[in-house]
């Protein structure tokens, strides 16, 4: 059984990470800590775990955590960077939900950030846990970097176009919009129910911070530097993300349909559509899937790609276990099979 620490799981990802990790046939969680909640049982604080499990937050302390398999860290931004070296030279293994080691650059990180790098010496370690693109490099991996929920959407969407080279890389357009909870669990009046709710907006136009993270990764796949216009919007829903992207065909013959099919053929949690569809967010409520669907517009040369994830599973929890599942030699869809929530 595989001995897992959870680090800061008093968020929405975190308790999504513990109820996927209690469920899980081959890990458990065997430390959870929380300064703010030490003493208090896991089940008071997420009713929804009573009777799955008696664990308790406790302090973090490096020593208890080193004595995991591996280490999760559902924490805000910078708090990795001061325990995770701990962990790793102890021999354990860490996959971070925050965006601590997304990015390449740490000069980079600071100024989307507004802080320096904490811990640049291990991005060279640092594997970003997307395995569509990076399966051969995980199950190696001391240090997982799982993507955001944004950027999880929206490279899920473009991978085809991009690795055959399909598209003008300079005009690329993603549309996206994120239920509530995507601005995590604390207290703040843009995400009040009277605020949020029964109305719809467009928010950090002229820059998010996972812009480049998005950028990054979409150079890795092109083998070049695209340019990407990126609009989130706030949705008065609790769950999902749903990404339109939009690309412009290089070669107007190009059967993007069965270039999909193609390329996600062999991914367990990428489900392409067939043609005409139209993916809802609540398909994939609290699953590890993504549903892809893909048209051409009047049979044009614009590709409109629609791209739905729940963005704390696909993009945070669950992806952070489909990581764990390669790093420990289990198969991938290990404790990530269920089926979605309707109504």
């Amino acid at each position: 059984m595989i001995r897992a620490g959870v680090v800061g799981a008093t968020g929405y990802t975190g308790v999504e990470l513990l109820r996927l990790l209690l469920s899980h046939p081959q890990a458990q969680p065997v430390v959870v800590t929380s300064r703010g909640n030490a003493g208090e049982p896991l089940a008071a604080m997420f009713p929804n775990l009573r009777g799955h499990t008696d664990l308790t937050f406790t302090e973090p302390d490096a020593g208890r955590l080193a004595d995991c398999d591996v280490v999760f860290f559902a924490t805000p931004h910078g708090v990795a960077h001061g325990l995770a070296g701990e962990l790793l030279s102890r021999g354990t293994r860490v996959i971070d939900l925050s965006a601590d080691f997304r990015l390449r650059d740490p000069e980079l990180w600071a100024r989307w950030y507004g802080q320096p790098h904490g811990a640049p010496e291990l991005l060279d370690a640092a594997v970003y846990g997307l395995p569509e693109i990076n399966r051969a490099s995980i199950p190696k991996a001391r240090l997982i970097a799982v993507p955001g929920c944004y950027p999880t959407a929206v490279i899920l969407g473009f991978i085809p176009l991009l690795e055959q080279g399909l598209v003008d890389t300079g005009r690329l357009v993603a549309d996206a919009k994120s239920g509530v909870s995507g601005a995590g669990r604390k207290a703040q009046v843009g995400t009040l129910l009277c605020e949020a709710s029964e109305t719809f907006k467009a928010y950090g136009v002229p820059g998010h911070r996972h812009l480049p993270e998005i950028l990054q990764t979409l150079a890795q796949v092109a083998g070049a530097q695209p340019g990407l216009t990126f609009v989130p919007h706030l949705l008065p829903m609790i769950r999902g993300i749903h990404a339109t992207l939009y690309a412009t065909l290089s070669d107007p013959g190009t059967d993007v349909q069965a270039l999909y099919e193609t390329r996600y053929r062999d991914e367990p949690f990428v489900d392409v559509m067939p043609a005409g569809s139209h993916p809802e967010t609540r398909s994939v409520r609290g699953t590890n899937r993504c549903r892809l669907a893909v048209h051409r517009p009047q049979d044009g040369d614009t590709v409109v790609v629609l791209s739905v994830i729940d963005n704390l599973v696909k993009g945070a929890s669950g992806q952070a276990i489909q990581n764990l599942n390669l790093m420990f030699g289990l198969a991938e869809t290990t404790g990530l099979d269920g089926i979605a929530v309707l109504p």
